[in-house]
């Protein structure tokens, strides 16, 4: 009764739930930049922020070193692993609400794995298409990602024609395998590019710049700003097609938007970051379970949360075996596959009531 009571108040007190999301982003931020194998005290971190960032009148002239380790390597660092953890989580959300299934994610429907190839088959090939430059890779990784979904979603109406959603991620994670076939392929045929195929496989944002930023910015922005006016759809949706079409959704329509929004986050998140999985599935799950199942809601805080997250779990993986590095994609899934078997579980229990 007592957890039913907290639940209940959290759920309702939504400006709450906000306070805490971006408390809790602040803070992995900040604790994300100050700490590392030289640390930064918050007070000259502060002053750096104030001076380089937001330009404030600061007589003190913080230490040089500090300076480009806070703006040249942490700060981007900071920022991506945000973008990447706040484009998966939203995608995950969204996946979920529309297929009605707390198992569905980029990772568990074969849209990251669809992504990778996109990635992996750039970088072997040395593909750089001169109208795009830079931006080559996270386009054919956006392209492979949706092309994924649609061959996931074509497969399963010949398999099960009612489209059952357990059969999709099924289909899904048959689509991952047969694709990771052809990554593993790719780096046996590879020579010098091994190295670089085989770290980004395993997903990082060590060692990425600006530039990095400058890539997954406007697909991160396109995507979340459609996914974000498909609230109401996707409210909808969960209590089915049927009853979304008697309210005036054009179900058809919107599913192919949110599809397309969510492979678009998905495709642009693995090209900067290589395969980070379970950020999508575990984060909107929590969300759901302590402020509720309302997409207006769920959204913005999966975004809030996942963006937090992936920092705090780059700065686990930078520091647990300093000074040398763990993937980041690893503390992802030594969270998030636990996470996993205990929401299958539960819901199988669900299932034999």
């Amino acid at each position: 009764m007592v957890k039913q009571s907290i639940r209940k108040s959290l759920t309702n007190n939504k400006p709450l739930a906000y306070i805490i999301a971006v408390s809790f982003l602040l803070f992995s931020m900040m604790v994300g930049i100050s700490i590392g194998s030289v640390s930064v005290p918050f007070f000259t971190l502060f002053q750096i922020l104030g001076k380089e960032v937001f330009h404030l009148p600061i007589a003190a002239q913080p230490d040089m070193m500090f300076t480009n380790i806070v703006m040249n390597i942490r700060l981007p660092r900071v920022l991506l692993a945000g973008l990447v953890g706040a484009s998966l989580a939203i995608a995950g959300a969204a996946f979920q609400g529309l297929l009605r299934n707390p198992l569905a994610d980029p990772y568990t429907l074969g849209v990251s794995s669809g992504a990778s190839v996109g990635a992996v088959a750039t970088i072997f090939l040395g593909i750089s298409i001169p109208v795009l430059g830079n931006f080559t890779l996270p386009i054919l990784s956006v392209v492979f990602s949706i092309v994924t979904i649609f061959c996931v979603l074509f497969f399963t109406k010949k398999m099960d024609r009612s489209m059952k959603v357990e059969t999709i991620i099924l289909t899904g994670i048959i689509f991952s395998s047969f694709l990771s076939a052809f990554i593993s392929l790719m780096i046996a045929l590879t020579g010098e590019e091994l190295r670089q195929i085989i770290g980004w496989l395993m997903g990082s944002v060590s060692m990425r710049g600006w530039s990095y930023i400058v890539i997954i910015l406007p697909f991160f922005v396109i995507g979340s700003l459609v996914l974000m006016m498909n609230t109401q759809e996707l409210n909808a949706m969960t209590f089915g097609e049927n009853r979304a079409k008697h309210l005036g959704v054009n179900v058809q329509r919107r599913k192919l938007t949110i599809l397309i929004a969510g492979s678009v986050l998905t495709g642009a998140a693995v090209a900067v970051s290589g395969t980070i999985g379970f950020v999508g599935l575990v984060i909107p799950h929590i969300i759901r379970q302590i402020w509720g199942p309302d997409h207006k809601h769920l959204l913005p805080l999966s975004l809030l949360i996942g963006s937090g997250f992936l920092i705090l779990a780059d700065l686990v993986a930078r520091m647990v075996i300093s000074p040398s590095e763990l993937p980041i994609g690893v503390i992802t899934s030594l969270i998030g596959a636990p996470a996993f078997a205990l929401i299958l579980l539960k819901r199988r229990r669900r299932g034999e009531r």
